[in-house]
């Protein structure tokens, strides 16, 4: 049970922390991105990662309803993970530094969530 209340956890804040980068930075103007971001191709791959830890996050979701009581899921979907990205990520690091720290959380999630599906 704390086991897999705890892939949950780190998989579910790390794949929506990314998932909220890419589209806070995809809203901002151009003129206040970074110079990295300018690069068409840069941006698109961004999206894609998003999109990608969009998906990391659904399956995290699924392995949270599946191993644990759906409340804890749920909540963490709507206040937890949003409410930890915002005052602890952001205000910490910055959307962008942001996304850099959890692109590869998220990736590494993947593996996790394959390696623990019961």
């Amino acid at each position: 049970m704390n086991e897999s209340l705890y892939i949950f956890l780190l998989t579910g804040v790390f794949s929506m922390s990314a998932a909220l980068s890419v589209g806070a930075i995809n809203k901002m103007p151009e003129s206040d991105r970074s110079a990295w971001f300018a690069v068409k191709q840069n941006m698109v791959m961004m999206v894609v990662l998003g999109n990608l830890a969009a998906l990391t996050l659904v399956g995290s979701l699924a392995y949270g309803f599946q191993t644990l009581h759906w409340s804890i899921p749920l909540s963490s979907m709507f206040i937890t993970f949003p409410i930890v990205h915002q005052l602890l990520v952001v205000k910490l690091v910055g959307s962008t530094k942001a996304l850099f720290l959890t692109i590869p959380a998220t990736l590494a999630s993947i593996a996790v969530l394959y390696t623990y599906w019961p």
